[in-house]
C-alpha cells in the first residue's frame, strides 16, 4: 500500500526552519506507518498533516472506536507533540 495515497505533508510556512520542516515531514511519515500497521483501521481514509509536533487527523472513519483508536495510535509516536483529532464518522 502506497502511503502517498494517506494526504498530509509539513507545512510550508516561510517562517518554519528547514529542520523543523524536516522533523515535521518525519513524523507525519511516522504517523501514517503506525495507521496503516494497524489492523482495525482504514488509514487510506485518514489524513496526516504535523505542525511544529502537533498531528491533525482529518477524513471519515467508520466507527466511534476507529476515531479513539487512530489518535490513540498517533500519540504513541516518537516526536508527537499532541493530537488534534478532526476524524468524522461516515
Amino acid at each position: 500500500m502506497s502511503l502517498g495515497v494517506l494526504g498530509g505533508c509539513a507545512s510550508n510556512d516561510p517562517r518554519r526552519s528547514v529542520a523543523e520542516s524536516v522533523d515535521d515531514a518525519a513524523i507525519t511519515a511516522k504517523v501514517k506507518a503506525a495507521l496503516v500497521g494497524d489492523p482495525e483501521l482504514k488509514a487510506s481514509d485518514i489524513n496526516v498533516e504535523t505542525v511544529q509536533g502537533v498531528v491533525q487527523l482529518s477524513g471519515f472513519v467508520s466507527s466511534a472506536e476507529s476515531v479513539a483508536t487512530a489518535a490513540t495510535v498517533a500519540r504513541t509516536v516518537k516526536g508527537v507533540k499532541s493530537v488534534r483529532n478532526d476524524l468524522r464518522l461516515k
